[in-house]
C-alpha cells in the first residue's frame, strides 16, 4: 500500500540578512518596542516606519554581548537616551507636543475683514493658542535657562546631545545630567513624578 502524501506544512520565508541583524541587535540592547510578530511569530521590523529606517551599528564585528559598542544612526534623542527614565520621555514627549502644536499659526498676511476692536473673526484657533500657553508654562517650570535652552534644542528641535554639547562648549556628560534635570522638572510640572 502507497503512503499518503502528507500535506507540506508552510514555511516561514527567510528574512533578508540585514533585516534579521537589526532585529537580533535590536533584541540585544532593548530597543525591541519597533518589532513586531509575523504570521510565523518571528521578530521582524515595522515596515514603513521611521524606527524601521534606523541602522543601528555594531562595533567589535557586530557582537554587543563581547563589549561592542551600538551607534544609532538619525534616532530621537528621547529614543536614543537609554538611561532616561519612562516619566522623562513622557514629559518630553508632551512638551515636544505641545511646542509643534504651538508653531502651527504660520505667520501670515492681516486679511482685510478682521476685526481691530478684540472681536475674532479668524486668525489663530484656539487649539494652537492654548498649546501655546501650556508650552510657555512648561518653559517657566524649567526654571534656569540653560536647562530650557538644552531641553528646548533636545527635545522640540531634536538635536543630538553630541551637536549640543559641541555648540555650547560642554561635554556630552553635562548636557545629558541638564537634559535630565530638565525632563525631571518637567514631569513633575506635568503631574507624572510618582506614578
Amino acid at each position: 500500500m502507497p503512503k499518503k502524501a502528507r500535506p507540506a506544512k508552510p514555511q516561514a520565508p527567510k528574512l533578508p540578512k540585514g533585516e534579521a541583524e537589526q532585529v537580533r541587535i535590536r533584541r540585544e540592547v532593548g530597543h525591541d518596542f519597533a518589532l513586531r510578530n509575523d504570521a510565523f511569530g518571528r521578530k521582524r521590523l515595522t515596515s514603513g516606519t521611521a524606527e524601521a529606517r534606523r541602522v543601528y551599528e555594531v562595533s567589535n564585528d557586530g557582537h554587543t554581548s563581547t563589549g561592542g559598542i551600538v551607534r544609532v544612526r538619525n534616532v530621537d534623542p528621547l529614543v536614543g537616551i537609554t538611561s532616561l527614565s519612562r516619566q522623562q520621555r513622557e514629559a518630553g514627549l508632551r512638551y515636544r507636543e505641545h511646542f509643534r502644536c504651538s508653531q502651527q499659526a504660520d505667520i501670515k498676511p492681516m486679511r482685510w475683514t478682521e476685526r481691530v476692536d478684540g472681536g475674532r473673526t479668524g486668525g489663530i484657533a484656539d487649539s494652537v493658542l492654548n498649546a501655546g500657553r501650556a508650552h510657555a508654562a512648561a518653559t517657566r517650570a524649567l526654571g534656569h535657562w540653560d536647562v530650557a535652552a538644552i531641553v528646548r534644542k533636545v527635545v522640540c528641535l531634536e538635536q543630538p546631545v553630541k551637536t549640543v554639547a559641541e555648540q555650547n562648549g560642554e561635554g556630552r556628560d553635562v548636557v545629558t545630567k541638564l537634559l535630565k534635570l530638565g525632563l525631571d522638572l518637567l514631569a513633575v510640572h506635568y503631574g507624572m513624578m510618582g506614578r
